[in-house]
């Protein structure tokens, strides 16, 4: 990015998901919008950015919907669906395996059986990240996972990236200088 103008990332967690319990990272279900009071104190807070990007998973572009109405084609990245919990992903929350006390670099390590770890996410979205910040105001509606992913590449770690908390409708918000300095300005903001 260096050479270009200064970025900021508004990275959007989706609406509460409708998963019935379950665990979903690639499965995809609706988000419920209908916190109208919140998504509108959203909009506020975010203001009118230069481009909206979402993930494809319809509970992102349910949620980018609901808060800017009138943008009726947001850029769909496939690079930021959520993480893939491969045999894990639609199981209860009751029935996943209790991994015991990991470290969050061990934790950030270790991929479920026929999926992806979170530094595998963090490899994954990184290249999308840094496309998207190519000048003014970006908001990128996404999943927690991919929130963290951006809060990894501004510290420089995933491991530690996974301590934050992004709760849903929360704005997380990213700065990229134009000689590519990336920082975190704000986690979790507009959290009910």
């Amino acid at each position: 990015m260096k050479g270009g103008a200064a970025t900021e990332l508004l990275l959007i967690r989706h609406a509460p998901a409708m998963n019935d319990g379950r665990l979903c990272g690639r499965t995809d279900v609706p988000a419920d919008c209908s916190d109208t009071a919140r998504i509108r104190a959203l909009r506020a807070l975010l203001g009118p950015p230069d481009r909206v990007i979402s993930s494809p998973a319809l509970r992102c572009r349910q949620t980018s919907a609901a808060i800017w109405p009138e943008n009726t084609a947001p850029e769909n990245v496939d690079a930021f669906w959520e993480q893939d919990f491969g045999a894990w992903d639609g199981l209860p929350f009751t029935e996943l395996p209790d991994l015991g006390h990991l470290s969050s670099e061990a934790l950030a390590a270790h991929r479920p059986p026929q999926g992806e770890s979170f530094e595998d996410l963090c490899a994954r979205v990184a290249p999308a990240l840094s496309a998207a910040a190519s000048g003014g105001r970006v908001a990128i509606v996404a999943h927690a996972g991919v929130v963290r992913a951006g809060i990894a590449r501004a510290i420089g770690a995933a491991g530690p990236a996974l301590r934050f908390d992004v709760s849903p409708l929360s704005v997380t918000c990213l700065r990229v200088t134009r000689e590519g300095e990336w920082s975190v300005a704000m986690v979790n903001g507009g959290a009910g």
